[in-house]
C-alpha cells in the first residue's frame, strides 16, 4: 500500500480508535457529543480519549495489570514523551496518541496544555492530599486546560476581540474546573477508600460534613454561573452541546445537595439514564427553537434562551 494511501487510513483508524474509547467509558459524553459537528465532535473525542488513557495509569488499571508501582509513573513519563513526539512529528504508533495529535496540529494545542495536564496526573501517583494551593494547581492541570483544548476545536482558528477571547477562555476554565470538583464530591468515597486520595483541602472524608458539602458546591455554583454566561458566545454549532454537559453536571450537583454528607461518604451519587436523555431533549429543543443557547443559574442550571467528563 503507497505511504499516501496509507496514512488517510491509519489517521481514520486512530480516531475511530479514541471514539471507541471514550464512549465506552461515558454515556454522557456520548450524549453531549452529537450535537456537536462531526468534525468537532471527532476532535473532541480524541481529546478526551488522551485523557481517559492517562487516567487509567494513575487511577488503578495499571496496578490491576500487576505493573509494579515503581514502573506506573515511568509508563505515564512515556505516554507525556510520546504525545510531545507526536505533536512535533504528527505520528505515534499508539492510535489515541495518533489522533490526539491531528487534533492538536490542527487546532493549535500545544504542550503548554498537555505539560500542566501530565503534571497532575503525575500528582495524583504520590499526592493523597491538597492544600489549597496544590488543589487549584491540580484542578488547573487535570480540567482547566481540558476545557482550553476542547475551546480550542470549538473556535477553530476563528479570531476574537481580545474581552470575548478572555471571558471564553474563563468560562472554558470554570467550566472544567466545576466538572472536576462534582466528580470529586460524586467519588469523595471511592478515592478515599479505593485510591487512598482526598482531594479537597481540609476535608477530611471519615467526617465529611454538611458544612463541607454546601461549602464546596458553593464554590462549583459559582464556577458554573461564569461558564453559563460565557455560553452564548460561543459558535453557534457548539452552544447546544456545552450547555447540555453543563445542564448535566447542574443536575448532579442538585442531586449532591440533596444527598446527606453521610452518605455521601458511602455512596456514589449519579444521573439516571433517562434524566440525562430528558435534558439532552429540552437542549436540542432549545438550540432549535430558540437561537442563542444560554444557562441561567436558578438551582438547577436549566437552559433557557437568550441568558446565560461524566455525571
Amino acid at each position: 500500500m503507497a505511504a499516501e494511501q496509507g496514512l488517510p487510513l491509519y489517521n481514520a483508524v486512530a480516531r475511530r480508535t479514541s471514539a471507541v474509547l471514550i464512549r465506552s467509558y461515558s454515556t454522557s459524553f456520548g450524549l453531549a457529543s452529537r450535537l456537536l459537528p462531526a468534525r468537532t465532535r471527532l476532535q473532541i473525542e480524541t481529546i478526551y480519549a488522551l485523557v481517559r488513557l492517562a487516567d487509567e495509569i494513575v487511577d488503578g488499571v495499571a496496578a490491576a495489570a500487576l505493573v509494579p508501582r515503581t514502573e506506573i509513573g515511568g509508563l505515564l513519563d512515556e505516554l507525556e514523551a510520546d504525545t510531545e513526539r507526536a505533536l512535533r512529528t504528527g505520528y505515534s504508533v499508539n492510535l489515541v496518541v495518533h489522533a490526539f495529535a491531528l487534533t492538536a496540529r490542527e487546532t493549535g494545542i500545544g504542550t503548554d496544555l498537555t505539560r500542566p495536564f501530565f503534571a497532575s496526573m503525575r500528582a495524583d501517583l504520590d499526592q493523597v492530599e491538597h492544600t489549597e494551593a496544590t488543589f487549584n494547581e491540580y484542578v488547573y492541570g487535570s480540567a482547566e486546560v481540558i476545557g482550553l483544548m476542547c475551546l480550542q476545536c470549538f473556535l477553530d482558528g476563528v479570531p476574537l476581540p481580545d474581552d470575548q477571547a478572555k471571558r471564553l477562555h474563563e468560562g472554558a476554565q470554570r467550566l472544567g474546573a466545576a466538572f472536576q470538583k462534582v466528580n470529586f464530591l460524586r467519588d469523595l468515597a471511592q478515592d478515599f477508600e479505593t485510591l487512598g486520595r482526598s482531594y479537597f483541602p481540609g476535608v477530611t472524608v471519615a467526617a465529611f460534613s454538611e458544612a463541607d458539602k454546601h461549602r464546596i458546591l458553593a464554590g462549583i455554583d459559582a464556577d458554573l454561573l461564569v461558564s453559563g454566561a460565557a455560553v452564548a458566545e460561543l459558535p453557534a454549532n457548539c452552544r447546544a452541546a456545552v450547555a447540555l454537559a453543563q445542564d448535566l453536571f447542574g443536575e448532579l450537583a442538585r442531586r449532591l445537595r440533596n444527598t446527606p454528607a453521610e452518605q455521601l461518604r458511602t455512596t456514589r451519587v449519579r444521573v439516571p439514564n433517562p434524566v440525562k436523555v430528558r435534558i439532552a431533549t429540552r437542549a436540542v429543543l432549545t438550540r432549535r427553537v430558540a437561537g442563542p443557547v444560554g444557562l441561567r443559574h436558578d438551582g438547577g442550571n436549566q437552559a433557557v434562551p437568550g441568558n446565560e467528563r461524566q455525571p
